[in-house]
């Protein structure tokens, strides 16, 4: 059954259809349906990026969103180094996909089962961009955009060389076109 909601917030009307289904249809899923498109992020809430370099979750994002937030800012400070995170969770330095990877895993998101290196990730979550969270990769390179903020070792704002956190979402071309994942549900 497809029930239809209208909420007003902020002075704008929201339309939000979801879907209600009994049984066991999507049992053992968490509620998320793998097969459903990404959820489409409200219009103009987007996390924080604050004085300090670190990033604020904005109200009402999921908790899969919050703690991948709270994670990346846990290795904000963490130095760059080739190689960094991958195989284990915890480093003294992160290169791209080892930062992606601890705000991901276990210590943050809980949506990525063990560290990946860059074009590993495209075995990793669905093809596309996600409401929520979307992966970026190629060969060479990864990124991460978790509520339309950059996580990344290439482009942070605050001028520090390892990972950090940039309002520029947009993909540079390095090591060629960019391709994208989301996790289903976000």
């Amino acid at each position: 059954m497809v029930k239809s909601v209208r909420m007003r917030a902020f002075g704008v009307t929201l339309a939000l259809a979801f879907t209600l289904t009994t049984g066991s249809a999507l049992a053992g899923s968490g509620g998320i349906d793998p097969t459903s498109a990404p959820p489409a992020p409200v219009p103009g809430v987007k996390a924080k990026l604050l004085p300090s370099g670190l990033a604020a979750p904005p109200a009402g994002a999921p908790v899969e969103v919050q703690r991948a937030i709270a994670a990346a800012n846990a290795i904000d400070d963490a130095g760059y180094c080739r190689g960094g995170g991958h195989g284990k969770w915890n480093s003294r330095c992160y290169d791209c996909s080892g930062a992606i990877s601890y705000a991901l895993g276990p210590k943050g998101a809980g949506i990525l089962d063990s560290p990946l290196p860059s074009y590993d990730f495209n075995k990793w979550g669905e093809p596309g961009r996600g409401g929520w969270i979307t992966v970026y990769y190629n060969r060479g390179h990864a990124f991460v955009v978790i509520a339309g903020l950059r996580f990344d070792t290439s482009v942070p704002d605050d001028g520090e060389r390892g990972p950090g956190w940039s309002k520029s979402v947009k993909a540079g071309m390095v090591n060629g076109p960019f391709k994208k994942r989301y996790y289903a549900g976000l």
